[in-house]
């Protein structure tokens, strides 16, 4: 058996301790420890996305961090961007501008485009393709998301 870590983490603002084995990985500790089911798990080998948190402010892929090494982190998950039943603006965006349809990635999509935003508020076309180009989506085509990114940005 591995060993287990108690690790403490802040997870939407909220401190968490959590008992973790070595081998479990950050999406695991999320979605069956904590209850955070909003990071999907796609892949499980750092390709998709759908499992991008942001880890102390930068898009990470959970599947690819052991939960051992977010002790003492911050984590942001897709559920922390509504308030209570209030959709944040970005989210707002996605729906406006048909930037999901299965929504599998849309998670992921969600958590790029807020690190992106909050490091770069006023992003030209081009920024926000690059951010958005790590995960992959086979529904939407793509155009949909660029356009909610691009009226999230706008709106601010």
């Amino acid at each position: 058996m591995s060993d287990v870590h108690l690790i403490r983490l802040t997870v939407n603002g909220e401190p968490r301790e959590v008992a973790v084995e070595s081998r479990r990985t950050l999406s695991d500790v999320l979605r069956h420890d904590l209850g955070y089911t909003g990071t999907h798990v796609g892949c499980e080998h750092g390709i998709c996305g759908a499992c991008t948190v942001l880890v102390d402010g930068a898009p990470t892929r959970a599947c690819l961090v052991f939960g051992v090494q977010a002790d003492d982190c911050e984590i942001e998950t897709v559920e922390g961007l509504a308030d209570g039943d209030r959709l944040s603006p970005l989210q707002e965006a996605f729906s406006e501008h048909h930037g999901l349809q299965c929504g599998f990635c849309t998670p992921g999509f969600l958590m790029l485009a807020t690190a992106l935003l909050r490091d770069n508020p006023e992003p030209t076309d081009e920024q926000i393709r690059d951010a958005m180009a790590s995960n992959l989506c086979r529904c939407t085509g793509y155009q949909g998301i660029l356009e909610a990114v691009r009226a999230a940005a706008d709106a601010r």
